[in-house]
């Protein structure tokens, strides 16, 4: 069995300054591949907890795409660099730790809800609106409509159900469960698993929460957040998406923190540098294991080149499967598991024309809602449709603003929407009531600038009690196992903090041994107390 021994913070900074620095002890080099959500934070507190404990090391970030933010990633109407929207990752919420101290401690300003976003939303299910509601309205109201309508005890139930779930999942954080080498252990630990081994419908069900309730809105936040149906997904994953408390968001954009949290590392950042190859080498003077990384650089790249750096740490940032890497004999020590994502489109665009109401079967008289969710119809099935979407044929529609148009200098739509497959003109001249031309955009057209855009966005977090741990070789880790357990910003911001709350740790072991063993007998006893 083997024993940590852990010491008091100060007594590890002092003996790991001064044992490092009376030893050589060398710099430690660390690639980190991908500069997302959890590169990014890898980065952030790998320099943060070496300083802390007075280690060494040297810090390499390979991101094969000419930005830094993963997922998370605005684009600008009209390419107008003073107009910018959200195309990736929207919101976080203010019990995300480390996103909402990095926002804080970065002074990134809050992002301020458009004047002209239409505040009712209201949920669709191919035939007709279930319910809707006037968020601008006092919350009195809203909860009274909400009772009325569903009843007391479901939305009661659900909330408390989400807060136990997630004051669980919060313990996640804090030691004695973080770090963690083992998700599946702490999953276990912490009793999540009762939540992921079930699907949502199943795990609201045994709780107790009403169908109708669970039906409309829980499906229809699972739909626009996850792109799932409750059958479809597991219990954890639905009660992050009712976690929607304290919604917040960076003004001009998420990627903001990521972008900070990288620069302030220190690191050497390499973009448009995608690594495609990882070796492993015979090991330095420590006789512990290397690992050398073959790079290709640009749009089109040629011939795999060799980076200079051997490396003593490799934190593999983005999902194995979409990345691309040759993995060398001897590098992995537990395969790495493929899991499937959700392809989602994402569809921006402008108009100076509102949604039609006879789309939606609502008098032509009556305003569209500004954000429409979606639920299955009657007669859908959880399979329905492309990707279980339904009669509905998307997940959601929103208004996310207005945006002045430089041609005609008034001010339009800036629609987004969340679907399974390609938006078409077609579909476009249904929801308006008016012909939308095969370019979208000709002459004539209502729609005056357009962007689609198809994401690898999370994965189908269908049931299970195992997950991918992040240490899947000596001294390589893997961040993207987090994403069949909960898939946000914050929860692969945690990984990254994670694996660098590791890496410093072994770092401090393997100074205190070294050093330890240069010490008289009397002195090695007293450090192991």
């Amino acid at each position: 069995m083997k024993i940590n021994f852990r010491f008091p913070t100060i007594a590890i900074t002092l003996l790991g300054t001064g044992l490092a620095q009376s030893t050589n002890e060398p710099i430690r080099q660390v690639a980190i591949i991908g500069a997302g959500a959890a590169g990014s934070s890898a980065a952030h507190f790998l320099q943060q907890f070496a300083a802390e404990a007075g280690v060494h090391v040297n810090i390499t970030v390979f991101e094969k795409t000419g930005r830094i933010g993963g997922r998370t990633r605005t684009i600008n109407p009209f390419d107008d660099p003073a107009q910018r929207v959200e195309q990736g990752a929207s919101i976080f919420v203010q019990a995300n730790q480390i996103l909402s101290n990095a926002m804080a401690d970065f002074e990134l300003p809050p992002s301020v809800r458009d004047a002209d976003a239409d505040p009712v939303l209201g949920i669709w299910d191919g035939d007709r609106f279930a319910f809707t509601i006037d968020q601008s309205a006092p919350s009195w109201w809203n909860t009274l409509k909400l009772v009325w309508h569903y009843g007391v005890t479901a939305p009661q139930r659900a909330q408390q159900l989400t807060a136990a779930t997630i004051t669980k999942f919060l313990r996640l954080y804090e030691p004695p469960f973080f770090p963690f080498s083992s998700l599946t252990q702490r999953a276990q630990e912490l009793e999540l698993v009762e939540a992921t081994g079930v699907t949502g419908k199943e795990y609201l069900e045994s709780n107790n929460v009403g169908a109708h309730y669970s039906h409309d809105l829980i499906q229809a936040s699972t739909r626009v957040n996850y792109a799932s149906n409750l059958a479809n997904l597991h219990g954890l994953t639905t009660m992050v998406s009712l976690a929607a408390e304290g919604a917040i968001a960076v003004q001009g954009g998420n990627w903001q923190i990521f972008h900070e949290m990288v620069q302030r590392s220190g690191a050497q950042v390499l973009l448009d540098t995608a690594v495609v190859g990882i070796d492993k080498t015979s090991g330095g003077s420590s006789g512990q294991a290397q690992y050398t990384v073959q790079t290709t650089c640009g749009s089109t790249p040629g011939n795999p080149t060799t980076y200079p750096t051997t490396f003593d740490n490799i934190i593999m940032a983005n999902p194995y499967q979409f990345s691309g890497i040759s993995i060398g004999d001897g590098v992995l020590e537990t395969p790495i598991e493929q899991i499937t994502y959700v392809q989602l489109h994402v569809t921006i665009f402008t108009s100076s024309s509102p949604l039609s109401p006879l789309f939606f079967d609502l008098p032509e008289s009556e305003k569209v809602p500004g954000m429409v969710l979606t639920t299955l119809g009657y007669g859908d099935t959880p399979a329905s449709g492309v990707d279980g979407v339904g009669k509905a044929g998307f997940f959601s529609m929103s208004i996310l603003g207005k945006a002045t148009n430089p041609q005609t200098q008034q001010k339009e739509y800036v629609y987004k929407i969340f679907s399974p497959e390609v938006i078409t003109p077609e579909f476009l001249s249904r929801l308006f009531g008016a012909t939308v031309p095969s370019d979208f955009t000709g002459e004539g057209s209502l729609i005056s600038w357009y962007t689609p855009h198809v994401f690898n966005s999370y994965p189908k977090t269908t049931p299970r009690v195992t997950f991918q741990d992040p240490i899947v070789g000596s001294g390589v880790y893997y961040t993207s196992g987090m994403e069949s357990f909960i898939s946000t910003m914050e929860t692969n911001a945690l990984m990254g903090k994670n694996v660098a709350r590791l890496i410093v740790d072994e770092m401090q072991d393997n100074s205190i041994i070294k050093s330890r063993d240069g010490l008289a007998w009397e002195d090695r006893q007293s450090i192991l107390g």
